[in-house]
């Protein structure tokens, strides 16, 4: 039996990151997976970018993770390219688009935000059509076959649903959480690799974090447009900057 804990959204909250990883030590997880969006809108992306990809075997690529290494004029975005360096941005940039694998009898696909495009973006209420959706298969994933469980991040809400006797589902996002003010993640359990059908569990953690240490952060670092990105920190509710 695999316990596999699923991260993504840090956005370069350290305080948020650091108490998520605490809490995955105490759990006895075997691997951790990373949905993307390392960096952007909090003050520590570089440290994020070195962290993961010392602790989690598998990284794919989020829609801040492909762009920002793009040509910009946006201070914003300058700040940030300038901290992180061109060798942290081009890994970024490299990173696949997705992640697949069987667990108890069920397969199992993880994108950062839709199984087509790392921009299109689905939320927990739209529409049936587009929920069913992120099943689907298309030429950006591996094996060309509908998912059983499908697993994805971006939007910032953690959530499950049952649709159709497949299971959907958010790991809401450890560094910058936009439906509570606590670091979220996902736990896996089952008997990984097997197409044998088994005990298949999945469980969203709930994480609190020092909020005003982050903010701290911010302001130390003199991040620009940190306003929006603190209020986002103490309240949950999202303040108008791309996720």
């Amino acid at each position: 039996m695999e316990k596999i804990a699923l991260i993504s959204d840090i956005h370069g909250n350290m305080p948020a990151y650091e108490a998520v990883m605490n809490d995955i030590q105490e759990r006895n997880v075997t691997q951790i997976i990373c949905l993307g969006d390392l960096v952007g809108k909090g003050p520590h992306s570089e440290q994020i970018v070195d962290r993961v990809r010392e602790t989690c075997e598998i990284v794919i690529q989020g829609n801040w993770d492909d762009f920002i290494g793009n040509k910009a004029t946006d201070p914003v975005l300058l700040w940030q390219q300038e901290r992180l360096g061109q060798e942290r941005m081009a890994y970024l940039k490299e990173l696949p688009f997705c992640c697949e694998f069987w667990m108890s009898g069920k397969f199992v696909r993880l994108f950062h935000a839709s199984p087509r495009s790392v921009y299109e973006r689905i939320q927990p209420w739209d529409s049936m059509e587009s929920r069913l959706s992120m099943f689907e298969s298309s030429e950006a994933c591996g094996e060309q076959r509908e998912a059983d469980v499908a697993g994805y991040a971006d939007v910032h809400n953690a959530f499950l649903q049952i649709l159709k006797g497949r299971m959907l589902f958010n790991t809401g996002s450890v560094g910058n959480p936009l439906d509570m003010t606590q670091a979220s993640y996902v736990l896996v359990e089952g008997h990984y690799a097997s197409k044998q059908p088994g005990m298949f569990n999945l469980q969203h953690v709930r994480v609190p974090y020092n909020i005003e240490l982050a903010v701290q952060h911010a302001k130390d670092e003199r991040m620009p447009d940190a306003e929006a990105y603190i209020l986002e920190l103490r309240t949950g509710q999202y303040r108008g900057r791309k996720k």
